[in-house]
């Protein structure tokens, strides 16, 4: 009921229409005031489930948003910004030992497949399934302004109030590993 009410006040607001809608026509059929009343009500509660959805942050939407944010910073090439959201120490570190052989010219999520909060877990953990799209020139090497899609895994976990990076993966959209892409920390 959670992610109804917070993610998608659009579907609540039709079934909020549809009742009173339906309460309103049991009105004018039976001539009960109490079927009027309450359609109205369900009308009225119309606006508060939009309410209730703007200031209502799940935690898909702030795992959504830190996307983005890394997203920015990658594409700034601000490594520091980047892996300051990594919790883990050795997959910080790889990240920024991977992060400082490219310079980027842009970084895009083009996609996200998937956030799966995994209910039961202590702490909180997430796995998120992207796409993404960069373009990348070697600072060590012979490959200049390349466009790479990559898909992109990661695993999150909510440290006290704030979600953080545990592990990472990337590869091509289709297939399997290729020579750019490293396998998973083995630190879980």
């Amino acid at each position: 009921m959670e992610v109804l009410l917070a993610e998608q006040p659009l579907v609540v607001s039709l079934m909020l229409g549809t009742l009173g809608g339906g309460l309103i026509f049991g009105w004018l059929q039976t001539g009960k005031k109490e079927a009027a009343a309450a359609g109205l009500v369900a009308f009225a509660l119309i606006p508060l489930a939009w309410l209730i959805a703007s200031r209502w942050e799940t935690d898909r939407e702030q795992i959504r948003t830190l996307i983005y944010e890394i997203a920015n910073a990658v594409e700034e090439n601000d490594h520091d910004t980047a892996v300051e959201v990594i919790g883990d120490p050795q997959t910080r570190s790889r990240a920024r030992q991977e992060l400082a052989n490219w310079t980027f010219h842009l970084a895009r999520v083009n996609k996200i497949r998937s956030i799966d909060v995994i209910e039961g877990t202590f702490p909180l953990e997430a796995d998120v399934d992207m796409s993404v799209k960069v373009d990348v020139s070697q600072n060590r090497g012979s490959l200049r302004d390349v466009r790479v899609p990559r898909r992109l895994i990661l695993k999150f976990e909510k440290a006290t109030d704030q979600w953080v990076v545990t592990d990472y993966r990337h590869m091509p959209i289709a297939g399997g590993p290729d020579q750019f892409s490293m396998p998973p920390s083995q630190t879980r």
